[in-house]
């Protein structure tokens, strides 16, 4: 009599199972509510619990009184710490305004950095430049770079035979050049400009583009941290 109960209480069991899983509402428990009601917090907002009336406890959100916007992580990169905008840098333009654009960003012969910093903004900048472009312009700067040598690419011009200022370097950096995309997404504003500074004082002699071989040996203007207006090129 006991083993007949024991079978019919394990049937009764075993169908009361079957029956459940084949609801379509939500079970009775849920054991990880977060991956069934997933929360996606709002930048400024408070950050609620969705699926509970109880404050939210995490300690990051208790502490900005159930604010979101957290702050960086001590220890970490800090995205824009020059606060250095682009104004165009995701903004359509036409080929005039591109044109007209970078003729004026010749004019510019001072990047916005800290002159107090241009050691270690060469320093960076030299890394940023064999990382990010020496694979087309070479370590060299001569447009010699492993995909040029590969056979791959050609017509990389040497920085030594452009007229360039630290200007129209940010500026290709930033909108692109030829068949030079935009590296607005790769570099953050005040990286453009170290590399800027960097292919500068590198491969032109300092801040002030060097034209002709006639001014080769102009005193190099990135080690003063100086600027001068040169003519439109």
């Amino acid at each position: 009599m006991t083993k007949n109960i024991f079978k019919i209480t394990a049937i009764l069991g075993c169908a009361a199972i079957a029956l459940s899983s084949c609801s379509k509402g939500n079970p009775p428990l849920v054991y990880f509510p977060d991956m069934y009601f997933p929360v996606a917090y709002d930048p400024l907002m408070k950050a609620d619990i969705a699926y509970s009336d109880h404050e939210n406890e995490i300690p990051a959100f208790v502490k900005q009184g159930g604010g979101t916007g957290l702050g960086p992580v001590d220890g970490t990169v800090a995205q824009n710490p020059e606060g250095l905008t682009d104004a165009a840098a995701n903004t359509a333009m036409t080929v005039l305004e591109y044109n007209e654009g970078y003729d004026a960003s010749k004019l510019i012969t001072a990047s916005p950095l800290d002159p107090a910093n241009q050691a270690k903004d060469l320093e960076r900048g030299k890394d940023l430049f064999n990382k990010t472009c020496s694979a087309c312009h070479g370590t060299g700067g001569d447009g010699q770079g492993s995909i040029v040598q590969s056979g791959a690419y050609s017509g990389v011009p040497k920085y030594a035979d452009r007229e360039i200022t630290i200007g129209s370097v940010h500026y290709v950096l930033t909108h692109g050049r030829n068949s030079m995309g935009s590296y607005a997404g790769q570099l953050k504003p005040g990286d453009q400009w170290r590399v800027a500074l960097y292919i500068m004082n590198e491969f032109k002699g300092g801040l002030t583009a060097a034209p002709t071989p006639a001014v080769a040996n102009a005193t190099p203007m990135a080690k003063t941290a100086e600027s001068s207006t040169s003519p439109k090129k």
